[in-house]
């Protein structure tokens, strides 16, 4: 990995030119690194205060609900996966919902021509407060009341809003007006906070807080109490006021949806990579497109391209359509989809599809999905709106901990306020993922009772020699596994150091089917962050890419925080992205 030297004198403007914005946070002990600098720091704090990984990453996964409860909610969804150290096994938890027993396809085509509009009728099963305590159940040390003591407090008292939420906030000031109960909270006064306000989330606090009482009076072993915060959101106060909203406002969630939660622990998706072992979630989520793309890519000589040229745009832009086209076309929630994920993550089916890369054409839309020996139906691709840029997902956090003990913890929680109402009293915005589901049986992600829909968020974890080498994550719907696979070639065919892989200049392919509805596509589509130079789009556009530029340094190509562990040293190098109110701390 390259290394930065602290020398001064004549070399100090070429020195310090090469120097990350931030710097790379090194340590030994611990770390904690989040979305939010708030939820980094409470992360921290419950390290320092002697709990595990697990401990401060559902801790500060909690606080990621308050300070970002825009992006991410406390209703809404935790993909997790976390890296064991007695055992050296990975696991994952599925921290996400099923759509109602009430829904259908035939519902949304008849009622609402094919759309799944905002608002209640998107709603599945919150998964996260599942999730959260499976996970403290299964791997922590601390109660969740310990965990949570930050959040509540931030969500009760308030703390000075980001300069980025609060823009967010103004962005999306029309979709908050459209409930009274989320205009309650996210419009103080009638109008969104501005940077530095403090910003108060009361009922979210008081909700948070009920959980943490009814654990307290449970007594009983720790397994008791955990579950009594599991039963008190599914089965008490909590799901009886959302239960009786959906009744009265025309929602499909029901007391037998609540309690008939049912979030797993699971053995990662995996696949080799020069040397590196690389860890997603399963086909529930777009996560295995990573490992798609990285079977493509190891067929080419990376490190002989230079970074970030119209080669290696290309190469990598095209890769990921591949993986899109096969997203699309067979990824769906594996307990009702047969997912062929063995032939899809086989070194033999990266061979024969890398051959349609080519080196000099672009695929001018999405290219089409590999043959498995099964007959494919035709599916909707979406709009394809002429003359415009791809929309860019902004929703969903990340946080990772690491501990004394070497355990590390990885999730991407998620899931917006701004496109689901609040139920009244709780501060909730139950989980809206609905959104990414299709109304088209034929789908493998359609709505369908019971089922999960595909999900975005994804967090990663590359191992070496058994260990772990670099957990990594970011939000943004699905710019997520291409800046993530981004940051990850960075660092393992680079060798650049984490904060600057992080910082780097980026790009994302939009020329697939989004995955939120309705679904929009723009085929061909390239959009390049503004340090790409000019003289890469044009050989980019000639290859056949409908080159966009956005702005430099923009949250629009996500938001990467990782954490890196050298293994020979023993020491940690932490990095979070400067596109957004990311922060790394460590010791």
């Amino acid at each position: 990995m390259a290394t930065s030297s602290y020398l001064y004198g004549a070399h100090e403007e070429e020195i310090l030119g090469s120097w990350p914005y931030r710097p790379t946070v090194r340590g030994t002990k611990h770390a904690s690194v989040a979305g939010h600098y708030l939820a980094a720091q409470a992360g921290f704090a419950i390290l320092e205060a002697g709990g595990n990984a697990v401990d401060a990453g559902v801790g500060a996964g909690l606080v990621e609900s308050v300070v970002e409860s825009d992006q991410v909610g406390f209703a809404g969804v935790a993909p997790i996966m976390i890296y064991l150290a007695d055992s050296g096994e990975v696991v994952t938890i599925s921290g996400v919902g099923t759509w109602p027993k009430a829904a259908s396809c035939e519902y949304f085509q008849n009622e609402h021509q094919g759309e799944i509009p905002e608002g209640l009728l998107r709603a599945v099963v919150p998964a996260a407060p599942a999730a959260w305590v499976m996970a403290l159940q299964h791997y922590g040390t601390m109660s969740f009341a310990e965990v949570a003591q930050a959040a509540i407090r931030l969500a009760r008292d308030g703390f000075p809003i980001h300069p980025y939420t609060a823009a967010e906030l103004r962005k999306h000031e029309e979709f908050y007006k459209r409930w009274p109960a989320n205009a309650a909270i996210y419009l103080p006064g009638g109008s969104p906070p501005q940077p530095g306000q403090l910003f108060v989330q009361k009922d979210l606090g008081a909700t948070l807080q009920y959980l943490a009482d009814a654990e307290t009076a449970a007594g009983g072993s720790r397994e008791e109490s955990l579950r009594a915060v599991h039963d008190a959101f599914y089965r008490g106060d909590v799901a009886d006021v959302i239960v009786r909203y959906h009744r009265e406002q025309g929602g499909l969630l029901k007391a037998e949806d609540l309690e008939g939660i049912r979030v797993e622990i699971e053995p990662p998706e995996r696949v080799m990579f020069g040397g590196l072992e690389i860890c997603t979630c399963g086909f529930w989520s777009q996560g295995p497109m990573l490992l798609q793309a990285l079977n493509l890519l190891e067929g080419f000589d990376l490190a002989g391209m230079e970074h970030n040229s119209a080669r290696y745009i290309h190469t990598l832009a095209e890769a990921l359509k591949l993986a899109f086209a096969d997203r699309h076309y067979y990824y769906g929630d594996p307990r009702l989809v047969d997912v062929p994920g063995v032939q899809l993550l086989s070194d033999e089916y990266a061979q024969q599809r890398r051959t349609m890369i080519r080196e000099d054409e672009a695929w001018p839309e999405m290219p089409p999905p590999g043959e498995l020996g099964r007959k494919l139906p035709a599916l909707p691709l979406g709009d394809a709106p002429v003359g415009k840029r791809g929309g860019m997902e902004k929703d969903t956090s990340y946080v990772c901990t690491t501990d004394r003990h070497g355990n590390v913890f990885t999730v991407s929680p998620s899931d917006p306020s701004y496109d689901m109402e609040v139920v009244p009293g709780t501060g909730l915005a139950p989980s809206s993922r609905g959104s990414q589901s299709w109304t088209d049986s034929n789908h493998p992600s359609s709505v369908a009772p019971g089922k999960r829909p595909r999900l975005t968020p994804n967090p990663a974890l590359a191992m070496k020699d058994g260990r772990p080498w670099l957990a990594f994550g970011t939000p943004g719907g699905d710019i997520q596994p291409q800046a993530m696979l981004q940051v990850l070639l960075n660092i393992a065919v680079f060798g650049m150091e984490p904060q600057t892989a992080v910082e780097a200049a980026r790009f994302v392919t939009r020329s697939h089917p989004d995955s939120f509805s309705p679904h929009r596509y723009f085929p061909g589509q390239l959009n390049l962050e503004g340090r790409i130079s000019r003289e890469v789009g044009q050989a980019l556009a000639a290859k056949g890419h409908d080159v966009q530029w956005l702005p430099d340094r923009t949250a629009r190509t996500g938001g990467v925080c990782a954490v890196l562990f050298d293994q020979d040293t023993g020491v940690f190098h932490a990095a979070a992205d400067f596109r957004r109110a990311g922060y790394a701390l460590g010791w």
